[in-house]
This record gives C-alpha cells, sequence and structure tokens, in this order.
C-alpha cells in the first residue's frame, strides 16, 4: 500500500476501531429495498392516497448509498445519502436508535462511506422526504476521501459537501472518483447508453442484422490506419488489432446476410487529441442493393431518430452552435467546396505533383511526398473543414484514398462515397462500395505502389476478401460512424476524453 495521508491514517485507525466493536466494515451482504428514486415514489403514492381518504399507509424502506453530508445537531444527525438514482435525507435519532448507536456513527462514519439505512419514510417540517433511521451499517469503509470539497448549503441549512474535481488530467485518470463526485459525468454516460440503444432499436427495426466479427485479425483492412500488433503464440504468427470492421461484414454479404451492422471496438495506433483516442466505439453496417445516396438518406432518419430518442429534439446546442439535424441535410460536393473555399480546382490538377504547385502557389506547406489523396485531404481541413458546421454530406471524394469504394460512372479519378461533418469535425463515412474483384485487386496493387513500404497508412492486399468477393457479392452501400464524436455532439463535450470512461493516457510519472 503506498503511504497514507495523515487523513487516510485516521480513518484506517476507524476501520480497525470498527472491527473491534465488532462491526465488520466490509459485511458480505446488503439488504436494500429501493432506490432513493423509489423510496420518494412509493411514499409520495401513500401520500397521495391518503389524500383520497384513505387511510395512511406507512412505507418502510432500507436504503443503501454513499454518505455525503452529516449534520449533528446534539441527539440527533441529518445526513444525505447518494445513489445511483440521486439523493435521499437520513434522520436518526436518539429515541430510536440510542445514545451508543449516535456515538458510533459521529464517531467513526465519513463522508464517501458506504452505508445501509432502514426505517420509516416522513417529511420534515420543511418538506424534505426524509427516511428516520431504525438501524444502519456500514457498508463500506471509505479510507481515502473524495477529492478536496467545496461547501453547498441547502435551503433546509444542510451543508452538502460537493468535491471540486476539475482538472481534466485528474479526472481522466481517476474517473471512479469523478463519477462519485460529479453527477453530471454520470448522465454523460448514461446519455452515451442511451445512444446506442438507440442505434440498435433504428436498425433492428429496419430489417438490419446485428452481428459480431474478429477484434484480434489475421490481416488487418478497412481503412487507412496504423493497426497494434501482438503475436499469436500456438499459431506463431502476427495477430492485429483490427482497425475496422469493414472486410469481415461485407464478406457477409457474400454470404446473403442482407443488411448487417456491428457496433464494437477499433483500435488504430495513432495519435491522441481532442477528437482521437487509440481504442474507439465504431458503428458499421452494410445494406445490399443500396448506393451512397440510399445510405444518405438512411443517416439523415437514424441521426434524427437519435437525436429525438436521447435528447427529445433534433436540436442540439454544441459549443455554442445550435444544430439541426431535422432531414434533409445540406449536400455539398467535394471538388465544389473546396473550389469555393480554396480557389484551386482539384479536377484541373489530376496528379500529385500538379496538386502540390498549385498548394504552394496558396501559400500552402503540404508535405511533398503525399499523395494526391492526400493532398486533397490537407486541403479539406485547411479550407473546408472548419465552416462546416451544420450537418452536411460533402461527397465524391477521389479514388486514391478510397481503395474499397464504386467509381462514378465517367470520372475513374472519382469514387462514390461522402463523409458528414458537424461542427467543424468528420463524424461518418459511407461508401457505394465496390463489388468487382478484378477491380478490387487492381486498388489494393495501386495503394501498395502509391504507399511507400514503411508507410503506416499502407492498405495490405487480403487475398481472403478478394475470394470472398470472387463468390460474388451483391451491389451494396457501406457507413462507418463514430460512437465517442456522436456523444461529445449530444452531450456537448468538446474532448473525446469527457466521453470515454477511461480514455488512453500517458503512464504517470
Amino acid at each position: 500500500m503506498p503511504e497514507l495521508s495523515a487523513l487516510e491514517k485516521i480513518r484506517l485507525e476507524k476501520l480497525e476501531a470498527l472491527r473491534r466493536l465488532g462491526i465488520e466494515p466490509y459485511p458480505t451482504r446488503a439488504e436494500r429495498t429501493h432506490t432513493s428514486a423509489e423510496a420518494i415514489a412509493a411514499f409520495e403514492a401513500a401520500e397521495k392516497a391518503a389524500a383520497s381518504g384513505n387511510p395512511p399507509a406507512e412505507v418502510r424502506a432500507t436504503l443503501a448509498g454513499r454518505l455525503r453530508a452529516a449534520r449533528p445537531m446534539g441527539k440527533l444527525i441529518f445526513a444525505h445519502i447518494e445513489d445511483g438514482d440521486g439523493r435521499i435525507q437520513l434522520l436518526f435519532r436518539i429515541n430510536e436508535l440510542g445514545q451508543e448507536r449516535i456515538k458510533i456513527f459521529n464517531d467513526y462514519f465519513d463522508l464517501g462511506d458506504f452505508i445501509q439505512a432502514s426505517g420509516i419514510l416522513m417529511r420534515t417540517r420543511t418538506g424534505e422526504i426524509t427516511l428516520l433511521v431504525h438501524d444502519y451499517k456500514m457498508l463500506a469503509k471509505a479510507i481515502s476521501p473524495l477529492p478536496a470539497a467545496k461547501d453547498e448549503i441547502l435551503p433546509d441549512g444542510t451543508i452538502v459537501r460537493h468535491a471540486a474535481l476539475e482538472d481534466p488530467e485528474l479526472r481522466a485518470r481517476q474517473r471512479y472518483a469523478d463519477l462519485a463526485v460529479n453527477p453530471e459525468v454520470r448522465e454523460v454516460f448514461r446519455k452515451r447508453a442511451a445512444i446506442l440503444r438507440a442505434l440498435r432499436q433504428f436498425l433492428d427495426s429496419r430489417g438490419f442484422l446485428e452481428v459480431e466479427t474478429p477484434i484480434l485479425q489475421p490481416l488487418y483492412g478497412g481503412a487507412a490506419a496504423r493497426p497494434f500488433i501482438t503475436h499469436h503464440n500456438e499459431l506463431d504468427q502476427d495477430m492485429y488489432l483490427r482497425i475496422s470492421f469493414e472486410l469481415y461484414l461485407k464478406r457477409l454479404l457474400v454470404g446473403n446476410l442482407e443488411k448487417v451492422y456491428e457496433i464494437g471496438r477499433d483500435f488504430r495506433n495513432e495519435g491522441v487529441s481532442f477528437k482521437h483516442n487509440p481504442e474507439f466505439t465504431q458503428l458499421e453496417f452494410y445494406w445490399a442493393y443500396a448506393d451512397y445516396l440510399k445510405v444518405m438518406e438512411l443517416t439523415e432518419q437514424m441521426l434524427a431518430y437519435v437525436c429525438e430518442q436521447v435528447l427529445g429534439t433534433t436540436q442540439v446546442t454544441y459549443q455554442g452552435h445550435l444544430l439541426d439535424f431535422t432531414p434533409p441535410w445540406r449536400r455539398l460536393e467535394l471538388r465544389q467546396g473546396l473550389l469555393e473555399t480554396s480557389g484551386i480546382d482539384i479536377a484541373a490538377h489530376p496528379t500529385a505533383a500538379s496538386l502540390y504547385q498549385a498548394l504552394v502557389r496558396a501559400g500552402k506547406q503540404p508535405d511533398p511526398h503525399a499523395t494526391r489523396g492526400k493532398l486533397i485531404d490537407f486541403m479539406l481541413s485547411e479550407y473546408l473543414e472548419p465552416l462546416l458546421i451544420q450537418p452536411t454530406f460533402l461527397y465524391d471524394y477521389p479514388r486514391d484514398i478510397s481503395p474499397l469504394a464504386k467509381a462514378k460512372p465517367g470520372d475513374p479519378l472519382t469514387v462514390e462515397r461522402f463523409e458528414v461533418y458537424v461542427a467543424g469535425f468528420e463524424l461518418c463515412n459511407a461508401f457505394t462500395e465496390l463489388n468487382d474483384p478484378l477491380d478490387q485487386e487492381q486498388r489494393f496493387l495501386e495503394m501498395g505502389r502509391d504507399y511507400a513500404d514503411g508507410d503506416e497508412e499502407k492498405h495490405p492486399l487480403d487475398e481472403d476478401y478478394l475470394r470472398a468477393m470472387r463468390y460474388g457479392m451483391p451491389p451494396n452501400g457501406g457507413f462507418g460512424m463514430g460512437i465517442d464524436r456522436l456523444t461529445m455532439l449530444l452531450t456537448d463535450k468538446h474532448s473525446i476524453r469527457e466521453v470515454l470512461l477511461f480514455p488512453a493516457l500517458r503512464k504517470e510519472e
């Protein structure tokens, strides 16, 4: 055990004193009968029944939660406990408990301890629903106090101590403490769960089948990203944590599963930023006989549905912007958007060298070794992305950064791909998926030539995927969306850390 603070030593002494008194500070069982919200609802129902002329019913309850406030007043103690539903007041009186048990509570129970209390519900003179305690016990003694506190004085004079846990780094490292002291943080993760439920409800109701594909893969693919590598001892081969579900989900279309989706973890061995974490949650779906235009319509409907289910409205406030997810959304061709914002027509620069020179003439300093597709990506982030605040479909992308998308008829350099941008960052990515195995093999080979051997984003040639395609893959539309970024939008959080329970962090010094 690390060296304890003075306060922790005092609490440890209290723990040992409880054991000397024959009181177990970590008992095996809890006997809770109601959450705080259930107890309050039961008491209010009893009050309503009594107001209708029925005999008043006594409401007994056994509650459990973390001790958040305590105010000794001689022969009685007012306290508050907090559970997953909220907070409720407890009243300890010498009449019910006796002098010794009042003393034990005052001497050995601290804020942050988990306790259980049994008794009868009542209203105090100030109108607060309160449990008049007939019995109590310790459930878990907190040795470390919750982070440094500030005081809030309730209308009845009760002092409630709130932890001032505000440092973002500390909050991310000690999410358990963050959740314990900040109710609004718990609400973020309740909303995240509601987002996942709504996405599943929407897709299930439209005939999509939820599936699971391998996380540990013999070959990574489906995106341009650097993978995490591990080694399987029994097989004696390197394995990769998946960077995308795409190639496995599309194999299922070959097997005649026409609408499939997966919600799960992807892993990319890349940088950490306000919108990137190396481990992230993704939704991907694939829809046989659909194209990117149909997927656009479904995307609008799905996101509007999620907003309604989670927030009760399709209008979302994010970082000072009022975003409207009501369909239809704006649609903007990538080429046109870049021309309007940069003055450079990418169609007039069919090679990387030509486009690089145009950017240099415009005063930019892109990577001189970048492919044409990466230069267009550079232009997108420099000129256009920050301006896309309202939900916008940005569509028709260069072929060389979209190796799995189908080319536009009559334009071999452009593919049917869209990304959704909201609040200045990418939320979704979708294609009319390539289903020609010969074209797909050629794309893989082109990617191998365009990217140097050491390039982290080099896309490997997946022979098994090509074999699956040769059996025949129906035309289809595919879609991917980061759940973490969607949660950021719907909870008004600027950093992805705020919507991850345990984000990736550097090792503590």
